[in-house]
């Protein structure tokens, strides 16, 4: 999440390959599988441009407030505005792509995505280009359960599908990474439009992937109707939280707005529940007309309900870290965007290494080894924050940077992988959207919560090595639980 800176199983046999470039591959049981690279390719291309949009625009910010005369608000809502509908529209767009099949709502959310992306280019107004960004965030909302549901499909065996999301996983990451760089490149060269501008390219070739190396999804059989009321009451939950967090940074966590905004969205959730519970308790008796939108009986895998959390976690601790140390270096080390970007890096592209990282060792041990690692290594990385100060040398600090990038894109990429092994094909689309759910919400808490305690601490310093001792403590809590479900299936499969 952004912020505005202060200035299937496994088959008895190899899978058949789906079409498109392969690279092959012998397993330790003598099997060869494959990795088809161009479906790869489409699948990544997709997650790219999500993330990246995360964090491309924050460089951006100064030149919109120059050209379209904005106030804070807007630009707060610029930025951000993409994450909260990106994270209140996910269940919905999960629930839409194993309704209708995964590939259409996948196309569905690429076209929406780089249309939308090309209003915010064009737009003359700040009005405009926020309804741009909620239309981009609509789009990812649409395309990333899509997307990692394809995943399964294409990739069903467990080997071959981990290395498929640790290359996808890290893409995402170097998108997110760069996005600071790419977008103060295109500043510096053009102007704000072309961060959007840039979207356009991309979106465009991974639709034609997607249309010539993709095969189309089944949707979900189903005679019953949709669930209105769920999807309703799923969006005002969502938005009710999601938008409180963004708004607690800037207003306070005691704000009027912010108080009933939280209000609002905890009743709409309360109410969803009960409203899926009914639905789903009906269509055991057999006497459901409507299909809930979410099955609670979903979180009775302690697997998948673990993985969720563990997600909200890792989101908390390392994006809020993330925010306070953004700040650190511009305020406190008064370095410029772009140095602080530099000093960034170790951390933001660790994707380059957890992915090929977490691939060999997943292919073997499953993904709890790999989440348990990374969520200790992160947990080791953030208490090395404990050391910053003003005159803190960059050194000191480079080995958190550096553990905490690892462990937290190590246990991102073994939680996906947990996910998707997890859910039921039926429901991988709204298993994936759960997840993701679970990493939006914990990175709004994470930058509301930590840059309150930057902002009422006596000094910068003691909000940060607080924040930095939660973010350990939420990644330590993670690991224990990583390492409680691994135990419980070594238990059950005895």
């Amino acid at each position: 999440m952004s912020t505005i800176p202060t200035s299937v199983q496994n088959q008895s046999g190899p899978a058949p390959a789906p079409p498109g470039g392969k690279t092959g591959r012998t397993s330790r049981t003598g099997k060869t599988t494959s990795l088809a690279l161009l479906p790869l390719m489409a699948l990544s291309l997709g997650y790219f441009l999500v993330m990246l949009d995360v964090t491309v625009v924050n460089v951006a910010i100064p030149d919109i407030w120059t050209s379209l005369g904005t106030g804070p608000s807007r630009l707060q809502w610029i930025v951000d505005g993409y994450s909260t509908v990106f994270a209140a529209l996910l269940l919905l767009g999960g629930g839409l792509a194993d309704r209708f099949g995964h590939r259409r709502v996948f196309l569905a959310g690429l076209v929406l995505f780089t249309a939308a992306s090309v209003s915010c280019g064009l737009a003359a107004t700040s009005g405009l280009l926020i309804a741009g960004r909620l239309a981009q965030g609509a789009g990812a909302a649409l395309l990333v359960p899509a997307s990692l549901a394809l995943l399964q499909a294409t990739f069903p065996d467990s080997a071959t599908r981990a290395r498929a999301i640790a290359v996808w996983g890290a893409v995402a990451a170097v998108a997110f990474g760069a996005g600071p760089a790419v977008g103060g490149l295109l500043v510096s060269g053009s102007d704000w439009r072309s961060v959007f501008w840039l979207n356009l390219p991309f979106g465009a070739l991974a639709v034609v992937l997607t249309l010539r190396h993709i095969p189309p999804t089944a949707p979900r059989p189903s005679t019953r109707k949709a669930d209105p009321a769920g999807q309703v009451l799923a969006v005002i939950g969502l938005v009710g939280v999601a938008g409180s967090l963004n708004e607690a940074g800037s207003r306070g966590w005691t704000s009027p707005l912010v108080l009933s905004g939280f209000g609002v969205g905890a009743a709409a959730l309360v109410a969803f529940v009960w409203v899926e519970r009914t639905l789903e308790s009906r269509s055991v008796r057999g006497r459901a007309q409507r299909y809930p939108l979410l099955r609670p009986s979903i979180f009775r895998s302690r697997a998948f309900t673990s993985t969720a959390v563990i997600g909200m976690l890792i989101s908390l601790g390392y994006y809020g870290m993330l925010f306070l140390a953004t700040l650190y270096f511009q305020q406190e080390r008064h370095l410029s965007a772009l140095d602080t970007g530099l000093a960034l890096l170790p951390s933001v592209c660790m994707g380059l290494a957890a992915a090929p990282l977490f691939s060999r060792i997943a292919s073997s041990t499953g993904p709890y080894v790999p989440m348990a690692a990374g969520l200790v290594l992160g947990t080791v990385g953030f208490l090395g924050w404990l050391f910053a100060g003003p005159g803190a040398p960059y050194p000191v600090l480079l080995f958190a940077l550096i553990a905490t990038g690892l462990g937290q894109t190590t246990t991102a990429l073994a939680a996906i992988a947990a996910v998707v092994e997890a859910a039921p094909g039926s429901d991988a689309g709204i298993a994936t959207a759960v997840f993701n759910v679970s990493r939006q919400v914990g990175s709004a808490i994470g930058v509301a919560l930590f840059g309150t305690f930057a902002a009422t601490a006596d000094d910068f310093a003691s909000g940060l090595r607080l924040s930095a001792g939660i973010a350990a403590a939420t990644f330590a809590i993670g690991a224990l639980l990583a390492l409680s479900v691994r135990r419980r299936a070594r238990t059950t499969h005895a």
